[in-house]
This record gives C-alpha cells, sequence and structure tokens, in this order.
C-alpha cells in the first residue's frame, strides 16, 4: 500500500528526509525482522547525549505474547490503529547519572534525540515509526519490569511498515496524511527577547 502523497515544503534548503518523516496510524501486519530492528537501535545508540550518558531504555515486543502485553497498556484512541502494528515500543529515561547518582535535568531531552534517530532510520529502511503519548503511564512500571524510582517513561512508539487507510475508523482515517508546520517566525528568536527597540518578537508558543 503506497502512503498518501507528502505536499510537504520546506521555506529553506534541508535534507528531504525531514519532510519524508511523518508519523502515520494505518500500519500493514506484516513482520518486521530483528535485523531490521537492530539497525533502529543502533540509530538510536549514536544519537548524542550529556556526558555520553545514553540514558535511553527501550523495550521492544515483535512477538506474542509480549505484543498482547505492549497493546494492553496502550490507550483505546490509540489501539483502534496502533493494534495493528508488529512491532510497539516503550522508550524510558534513566533519570540519575550512572557516573555519580545525581539527577539528569538532560534525560528526556536525550531520549529525545534517540527517539528521532530511530525514526530516521525507520524512513530509510522503508518503515514508519509513531511515537504515543496516550498510554496507561502508571501501569507501564509493574508490567514491563521496569523500577519506577530509577526510569521515567517516556512514550510509546508503534513501528512498522504502512498499511491500508480504509482499515482505519474513518475519524482517524480522514487524519491519515503528513502535517504542516507552524511557521519558523513563530519559535525562532535570534538574538534576545523582547528587544528594547526594532520590530515585536514573535510570542513563544508553549
Amino acid at each position: 500500500m503506497n502512503p498518501p502523497a507528502n505536499e510537504r515544503r520546506a521555506n529553506h534548503p534541508i535534507d528531504d528526509r525531514f519532510l519524508d518523516r511523518w508519523s502515520p496510524r494505518a500500519f500493514d501486519t506484516t513482520p518486521v525482522s530483528r535485523d531490521i530492528l537492530d539497525s533502529l537501535f543502533e540509530a538510536a545508540r549514536w544519537a548524542p547525549s550529556c556526558f555520553n550518558e545514553q540514558p535511553w531504555l527501550f523495550l521492544c515486543a515483535h512477538e506474542e505474547p509480549d505484543l498482547d502485553l505492549f497493546r494492553r497498556l496502550l490507550r483505546d484512541s490509540n489501539r483502534v490503529w496502533a493494534d495493528r502494528a508488529p512491532v510497539l515500543c516503550y522508550l524510558f529515561a534513566r533519570m540519575a547519572f550512572s557516573r555519580n547518582g545525581k539527577p539528569n535535568r538532560w534525560a528526556k531531552f536525550d531520549c529525545g534525540a534517540a527517539w528521532v534517530s530511530l525514526a530516521l532510520q525507520a524512513r530509510k529502511l522503508g518503515l514508519y515509526a509513531h511515537a504515543m503519548a496516550g498510554f496507561r503511564r502508571d501501569d507501564t512500571y509493574d508490567e514491563l519490569g521496569v523500577p519506577a524510582e530509577d526510569y521515567e517513561v517516556i512514550c510509546a512508539i508503534a513501528i512498522g511498515y504502512y498499511g491500508d487507510p480504509a482499515l482505519l475508523p474513518p475519524d482517524v482515517a480522514a487524519k491519515e496524511k503528513p502535517n504542516d508546520r507552524k511557521p519558523m517566525s513563530s519559535f525562532v528568536v535570534y538574538g534576545r527577547m523582547n528587544k528594547p527597540a526594532g520590530p515585536a518578537c514573535p510570542t513563544l508558543i508553549p
């Protein structure tokens, strides 16, 4: 199944892979081989991190009964499409430095770098990755055996090949296309904010 036409256009020159990466909900049930999954996590492995701490922890399910467990942790609004994904992951951040046990304020930032590295590698190999916030956060620790005192769960991730959007509920299928982005002027300020003179600075959106 071919994905919908990608009409994204960059306002400044960038590599095409940034426009090609998006988060579909239509997944094919075709299994993803362990070799390909290893390539995705190898890409995540090389993400930058504070003090090279590499605080990310990926739990990955690509076979039963693990897939059933990982699915049951998702909210129903995500299960209606993510249940078809042949791979589900949960990404955790280790919240203290292994070098000295002190709190790592940058751990979640670094996990974001690992996630986007995985997502870009997925597209290079013909797959898609869709990160989700809709899951039963408090249950992930006990169900997946991850100590809550050491880790914070960041997101769930569906991975797979593109599927048939006709199998999605109509309201979900209506959103099945690459989305656009806010203008760069809404989040980039050259120099300090609230300059005393000159054009008004943009209001940053939290």
